[in-house]
């Protein structure tokens, strides 16, 4: 049996308080995320903001030639649309849809509202919006000085902590195109991974058979970025007061000590990050 779809499946909804989501909830709607969707287009008016649930979208730069790289993804951990509330109605980027699922669109108007109270979704919003920059700045670097496979590797690794499963519905095409390599990369890297054991695929499908594999070949740039959004994540756990959700709780898990000796940055706080 399916799990109902509800707004706290995603982690910013789930950590606004009750006067806030309750302004809030009426005007949540929920909408399918179909795979390749494309949510904004360069230039266009951002009329909504989005919420993942179980969808996992890519900010995309595609240049004049038609290549394109991922700034970003973005899960059940975040929005969809922060040019909103950074002051500008339109982004450079593309929003498309990378895995498809389900989340919730709330009206741009009602977005600025709440974010110009200047109460704790603002604060919320703003430390989400640091934590994204992050990905974006590490992304950047892993993709000029880390080799193909340890990309492939982060970008698994992510993927897979936006998803209650391990198995990923996306093809060698869908990849090369996030991570702005050939394809011939991705297929050498992923059957260098495929031989060792650590992953398995088939036609439009990849699944995860040995994390800790994935934890050892990847760079330092998947646990910097994961450190900075379980900032985000441990706020949420303390102000629900409750484990993870259900299919979530491997986003909620600390790192491990593989991938934790390839960060090798201070240890962060797990505290509110709303004051």
């Amino acid at each position: 049996m399916s799990t109902p779809h509800s707004p706290n499946q995603n982690h910013l909804l789930a950590a606004l308080p009750t006067a806030e989501f309750e302004r809030l909830a009426p005007h949540l709607e929920p909408v399918p995320m179909r795979l390749g969707e494309y949510l904004y287009e360069p230039g266009s008016q951002l009329r909504y903001v989005y919420f993942p649930t179980t969808a996992i979208v890519s900010l995309l730069y595609i240049l004049e030639s038609g290549c394109s790289a991922e700034l970003a993804g973005v899960g059940n951990e975040g929005i969809v649309g922060i040019s909103l509330f950074m002051g500008g109605d339109s982004t450079s980027s593309s929003a498309v849809v990378q895995t498809a699922g389900h989340g919730y669109r709330l009206p741009a108007r009602l977005l600025k509202d709440e974010f110009n109270r200047a109460g704790l979704m603002q604060r919320l919003l703003l430390r989400y919006t640091q934590a994204l920059l992050t990905q974006v700045a590490q992304t950047a670097a892993c993709n000029r000085f880390h080799s193909i496979e340890q990309q492939l590797c982060r970008w698994l690794l992510t993927t897979l902590d936006r998803l209650p499963v391990t198995e990923m519905v996306m093809t060698h095409d869908l990849v090369a195109s996030a991570l702005g390599v050939r394809r011939g990369g991705i297929t050498v890297a992923a059957g260098n991974l495929q031989r060792d054991g650590v992953i398995s695929y088939r036609r439009g499908h990849i699944s995860v058979t040995e994390r800790l594999g994935l934890e050892s070949r990847t760079c330092e740039c998947y646990g910097i970025v994961k450190k900075e959004l379980d900032r985000l994540l441990c706020d949420v756990l303390y102000r629900q007061g409750t484990a993870a959700p259900a299919g979530q709780q491997a986003s909620a898990t600390t790192l491990s000590s593989t991938a934790a000796r390839a960060y090798a940055g201070p240890k962060l706080r797990a505290e509110p990050i709303i004051r």
